[in-house]
């Protein structure tokens, strides 16, 4: 397997890291990864070391204000900021891997941008994945907690309001301490402006959900404390879709690739990505 990493200023001037692993042999289909937040692409070796010897070239980059990519720590003015990056690194990806299927593959609130972005790319890919969603505003956050989320975000929007529950990553003891260990992972609360954004994209997920309609897999924790399960449930139900699948955990945290069962979502994964390469 090779392994490689450049950088690239989105168009803000931001600089944003990326690597990509390939397979010693021909590609065969390509996964783009979209991470989630406070994290970055380094964490998913547990899917580059499944599919990359597999014939699958995987690629990654670190959003504005995580991991090696410059920028704010884990704050952004716009959620557009997000899918700016993603649609000029996307670009670069299909120049790099010409006529091959390309299959995006977005994590919690990467999973939110992934299907934000789908619903203007979709017709570029072969099929999407979508882990444990953000898509869904949390049952416990309201109206009214919401409008001061909104005024805080205006009035103070790098106030830290919200700390991620780490221990809700996984049920594997190794990643929990991994997570908190890792320099490139960020530990402090997040700002109010990145949790008013990530709350309106949800609503207009909600709005435009209906007009996807590539092949799609939603893979989803039954026990995910970090988003809420419902999301993966009404992407599911909402997407037009005729081809989609729905694999419900039960039991599992947040980062199904990450917990003690992974080898069997993984091989989910694997069926649902061969599958489609051949239709």
């Amino acid at each position: 397997m090779k392994h490689l990493e450049g950088n690239f200023n989105d168009s803000r001037g931001t600089e944003i890291y990326y690597q990509y692993w390939l397979p010693e042999g021909d590609v065969k289909a390509v996964i783009l990864i979209v991470h989630g937040l406070f994290e970055h692409s380094g964490r998913y070796m547990n899917v580059v070391n499944h599919f990359v010897p597999m014939g699958y070239a995987v690629y990654g980059m670190d959003h504005s204000g995580h991991g090696r990519s410059g920028g704010t720590k884990s704050y952004i003015d716009s959620f557009d900021h997000y899918l700016d990056a993603l649609s000029i690194y996307f670009a670069e990806v299909q120049g790099w891997q010409k006529g091959k299927p390309l299959f995006l593959l977005g994590h919690s609130m990467g999973g939110l941008i992934a299907a934000t972005f789908l619903v203007d790319n979709q017709d570029q890919f072969r099929g999407a994945i979508l882990s444990g969603p953000a898509a869904k505003i949390p049952d416990d956050v309201n109206g009214v907690t919401i409008a001061i989320g909104k005024l805080l975000s205006k009035l103070l929007p790098k106030a830290g309001i919200i700390t991620l529950d780490v221990e809700g990553v996984s049920r594997d003891p190794k990643i929990v301490r991994d997570y908190v260990e890792d320099p490139l992972t960020y530990k402090g609360k997040t700002p109010a402006r990145l949790a008013a954004e990530l709350l309106s994209a949800m609503e207009k997920l909600q709005s435009n959900a209906a007009s996807i309609s590539l092949p799609l897999i939603i893979i989803q924790g039954g026990a995910d404390r970090l988003v809420n399960p419902a999301g993966a449930q009404f992407l599911y139900d909402t997407v037009s879709s005729k081809d989609k699948t729905l694999k419900m955990y039960e039991g599992l945290y947040h980062e199904v690739l990450n917990e003690p069962e992974k080898e069997q979502v993984l091989g989910d994964v694997e069926t649902w990505l061969e599958q489609h390469l051949k239709a």
